[in-house]
């Protein structure tokens, strides 16, 4: 059942405070307090952005693997594109004050500056600010059947031809390979081949293999 035809899941709860942080009395990260001594909606949101990065390195994503870090900094980022546009307009209140009308304009305004494949990512990465909100603040969900949705860029990305990759493997010694560097190197074109992002490979330890691997000694000099 779609999120728009249900009640949110904080129907008839009482609202929890927009964020734990504003009872401080001056940021950590500087900027004059408003006249009345209370944080400014910049401040605000950007002290809720801090907050969403620490729940984010506290969670696993749906691998059941931590988030890493490049993705930590992603989803950040989308989280600063909205505030970056909610100051430009001169807007009040911090992230909760954001519904599914408000973002419609944000992504509107972002896509006539930014590609369509550039405005779907933004999309998906800033979902997880509102996930945050919706799980530690009860704020509902503004990714609803209302959200004006962009498609993905057309097309698939371009990849290295079947042939070339063949090539580097052939050059690495076609699984036979009698040195370190031979053994390496194929193995690291063996793995990226499947899919693993850059960082996935280059943080792989000799715990992460099978046992039975790991025993055979002509392949222990793979990691």
């Amino acid at each position: 059942m779609s999120r728009s035809a249900t009640a949110p899941a904080s129907a008839g709860k009482p609202r929890k405070s927009p964020l734990r942080l504003a009872e401080v009395q001056q940021p950590s990260f500087g900027g004059p307090l408003s006249r009345d001594g209370r944080l400014s909606p910049e401040q605000l949101r950007a002290m809720m952005i801090s907050e969403f990065e620490q729940w984010l390195r506290s969670r696993t994503n749906q691998e059941k693997r931590p988030f890493h870090e490049e993705t930590i900094v992603a989803y950040a980022k989308a989280a600063r594109a909205l505030d970056a546009w909610m100051t430009g307009k001169e807007m009040d209140g911090d992230f909760t004050a954001c519904d599914t009308a408000m973002l419609n304009g944000f992504f509107r305004d972002y896509n006539d500056t930014h590609s369509r494949g550039g405005t779907n990512t933004k999309q998906r990465n800033l979902r997880h600010l509102f996930t945050w909100l919706e799980a530690e603040y009860d704020h509902p969900h503004p990714y609803t059947d209302e959200l004006s949705r962009y498609a993905p860029a057309a097309g698939r990305p371009s990849t290295l031809s079947a042939d070339f990759i063949k090539d580097l493997l052939a050059v690495t010694g076609g699984g036979r390979g009698k040195s370190f560097w031979d053994i390496r190197d194929h193995a690291l074109i063996r793995v990226l081949t499947e899919g693993l992002r850059r960082t996935e490979v280059t943080g792989m330890r000799m715990t992460d293999l099978p046992l039975d691997l790991v025993s055979q000694r002509d392949r222990k000099s793979v990691v």
